[in-house]
């Protein structure tokens, strides 16, 4: 390996990476614990299928958090402030995220449905506050050049995470109650204060204190996107974050009904996910903080963003492979490599975006902006592939690559973004 590469993989010797492993492990690990593997719980208890749909209603709070950001941002805890900002609030919504999941474990879903959706809702509430806090925290810590190293870092841990309480937890739910399930999971979150109790606070965090109601609004919420408007081209670059993984985004909600009609089974298609495509996707961001810190983050984007675009046609292969099985492990190896660099490179790029007096507010609204891509313009993907060939479909997805791509062009032609 060339000596500028092993130089750029040093960042990951770095001795805010464990720290940033840990966070990442504790960020991950709430998610499913209020999603899938709360709905095999309700399953087994017999829960009706109508009401475990409903359930996923309590999952709002990851998608509205830009609203409460500034709250977090902004608003100083009294007696935990001596701890910092970010460390006084990630303290307090993790203990809160603790005794949530410690109620949720001892109440029965069945018989008290509602009293047991109202701590579940909680528990999303407090990870998902969890979640702005330690993007925050991890943007705030790290040199934009960085940004992409701890994003990868991050991410490890945040996959460690889910395993541990989707794969975990399953595991533990063939021996064990699902009370007793939950209450170890809980004590999982204790990882994570301790982690950032150790910590060291960002140098400098300290909000302002404006003296009115009037100015304490303006600052915690007008401001935030004001400044951001300040930038040159800003609404291009919102354009362009809303493009960039565009096909990728568009890919995933077909992925399954894909692999279906291929004929892979159901235990094909999560143990070949769950195993080749978590490998490669951590591979994937650990490859793409490397290349942000040897070619700077504008190369990193482009390198990245034609990957992601052409990786989808690996699976114009697979439609010709049918189900053959060592095809479809090389292709999610593939295509989750270069998702997990375009992951790496994109959201170093959003935290490099933010401000550091406004970090919690304006990065939870970019990424909510980027999960606009995927929740909403994705929805038509059904009608796409229903309408042409699975392999007519892929490249379809892979063209999608290229408005991000000339946007990202003409962002670095003007000079709006820089390494």
């Amino acid at each position: 390996m060339p000596l500028g590469w092993i130089k750029s993989l040093k960042i990951y010797a770095d001795r805010r990476m464990p720290l940033m492993l840990l966070l990442g492990f504790v960020s991950g690990l709430p998610f499913l614990l209020v999603s899938s593997t709360l709905s095999l719980w309700l399953k087994d208890v017999g829960v009706s299928l109508a009401a475990i749909g409903l359930f996923s209603l309590v999952k709002a709070p990851y998608s509205f958090k830009w609203l409460f950001s500034p709250l977090i941002d902004q608003v100083s805890l009294p007696l935990l402030s001596r701890l910092g900002r970010r460390r006084s609030w990630a303290v307090l919504l993790q203990i809160l995220l603790i005794i949530s999941l410690l109620v949720m474990s001892l109440l029965k879903p069945q018989v008290s449905p509602m009293l047991f959706a109202f701590w579940v809702l909680l528990a999303a509430l407090f990870s998902a506050s969890q979640d702005i806090v330690l993007d925050a925290y991890r943007i705030e810590r790290f040199k934009p050049k960085e940004q992409a190293a701890g994003v990868a870092v991050f991410v490890l841990g945040y996959r460690i995470g889910t395993i541990f309480s989707g794969a975990g937890a399953l595991f533990l739910a063939e021996f064990w109650d699902w009370s007793i399930v939950y209450q170890i999971m809980a004590c999982g979150v204790v990882v994570g204060l301790a982690a950032i109790l150790v910590a060291k606070e960002p140098d400098n965090n300290k909000p302002s204190k404006p003296k009115t109601l009037r100015a304490t609004i303006v600052n915690a919420v007008v401001k935030p996107f004001t400044d951001f408007m300040k930038r040159d081209k800003w609404a291009v670059i919102l354009l362009f974050i809303f493009f960039y993984r565009m096909s990728d985004a568009y890919v995933a909600p077909m992925a399954y009904p894909f692999f279906d009609d291929m004929g892979f089974s159901k235990i094909q298609i999560a143990s070949i996910i769950k195993i080749y495509g978590v490998i490669a996707t951590i591979v994937g961001t650990v490859i793409g903080g490397a290349v942000v810190a040897r070619i700077g983050l504008v190369k990193a984007l482009v390198v990245c963003g034609f990957l992601q675009g052409l990786s989808n046609l690996v699976y114009v292969g697979q439609a010709y492979a049918g189900d053959n099985a060592q095809v479809l492990m090389l292709n999610i190896f593939i295509e989750n490599i270069s998702g997990g660099m375009g992951t790496a490179a994109f959201v170093a790029y959003l935290s490099a975006l933010c401000n550091k007096k406004y970090t919690a507010t304006q990065y939870a609204l970019l990424s909510s902006f980027m999960g606009a891509a995927r929740d909403i313009f994705a929805a038509t993907s059904g009608l796409v592939a229903a309408a042409v060939s699975w392999q007519c479909f892929f490249i379809i997805t892979t063209i999608m690559a290229l408005p991000g791509l000339l946007l990202l062009w003409y962002l670095i032609k003007v000079k709006a973004i820089k390494n």
